[in-house]
């Protein structure tokens, strides 16, 4: 089986190329039913994620001997796809109910069959010029004066279609920029419009906590994030501290909120534990010999002048009391 453990070292960097920013380095589905024995005929579904989050579900109509990390060949419309298969067997469909995913509406296409070196090397060709694709088609809008812009392209596995990404505040009409994206780049055109949250995911960075953001690690759904959160938190209220690198308010606001609530319910104040302050001893000044009180030198300069007045007064009474031998 064809597989990213069984690859060799060339395809093994095709693969990379691929799925660069893909579930390999995302927080991956735990399955914690893989253990208990399953009838492959009892459910055909599988989880396949394509370059950074995008997810599909497709049949295995084929009953492919498929485990996690296998790079399967998928059905697009039009052509096809290279994913990565992040999930099998009875989790997949409570996946499916989590992203509240319509059967009925929703089109499960199957999967055509394992991928090949071929097909790793032409996936990761038409993925190498989606940096240039992405520059020119910001130029290209620019000069149609849509006030959008485009975050990211990404190109489908046979390289005959591609996804571009945009952020825009209001409704654009790219009728005419799809015409003369697929005159340039001679390619299908599709538009997707995404937020500032996935725009950061996309993009990547560093956190203030010092840690990668969230949103470009493990994140894969973003929920909205209100200012209620902090204040049930009892955090300090200044947007600068509260917004992350979107300009939105950070995601990680929303982990420790049901906590907060929970307590609340049970009348619980929570808190930190602190620390007793530590009372230092000042032990002033200190020289080599230990001698602290540093007004040491003034009363030596003191004791030294009442000393010389003392022995001049000493000297002034003994002349006058000196035996006078004039004649």
């Amino acid at each position: 089986m064809l597989n990213k453990f069984t690859l060799n070292n060339e395809s093994c960097e095709y693969t990379e190329k691929c799925c660069r920013r893909n579930s390999a380095h995302m927080l991956p589905v735990t399955d914690w039913l893989s253990d208990i024995p399953q009838d492959l005929n009892e459910n055909d579904l599988v989880e396949v994620q394509f370059k950074n989050t995008r997810k599909g579900w497709y049949h295995n109509v084929n009953h492919l001997p498929l485990e996690k990390g296998t790079m399967v060949i998928v059905e697009a419309n039009p052509g096809y796809d290279l994913g990565e298969v992040v999930l099998t067997g009875r989790l997949v469909p409570m996946q499916m109910k989590k992203y509240r995913i319509d059967t009925d509406r929703y089109e499960i296409r199957p999967i055509q069959r394992l991928a090949e070196e071929a097909d790793l090397k032409k996936a990761a060709e038409a993925h190498a010029k989606e940096h240039e694709t992405m520059i020119k088609s910001r130029q290209l809008a620019k000069s149609l004066g849509l006030e959008m812009k485009i975050g990211d392209v990404e190109y489908q596995g046979d390289g005959t279609k591609a996804i571009f990404y945009y952020i825009a505040d209001g409704r654009v009409d790219f009728r005419q920029l799809i015409k003369v994206y697929a005159e340039t780049f001679r390619i299908r055109i599709e538009m997707k419009q995404i937020g500032a949250r996935q725009e950061a995911g996309r993009i990547g960075g560093t956190g203030p906590c010092g840690r990668e953001l969230c949103c470009s690690t493990w994140m894969t759904n973003f929920t909205s994030v209100g200012t209620g959160a902090a204040r049930l938190q009892g955090i300090s209220p200044n947007p600068q501290k509260l917004a992350g690198q979107c300009a939105k308010l950070k995601c990680c606001l929303n982990y420790e909120v049901p906590v907060y609530e929970d307590a609340r319910r049970r009348g619980i104040t929570l808190g930190t534990p602190v620390q007793p302050e530590e009372v230092e001893q000042d032990l002033g000044f200190q020289n080599a010999v230990g001698e602290g009180d540093v007004s040491r030198f003034d009363r030596k300069k003191k004791n030294n002048r009442n000393h010389n007045n003392q022995r001049r007064n000493n000297n002034d009474r003994n002349k006058n009391n000196r035996p006078d031998h004039r004649g």
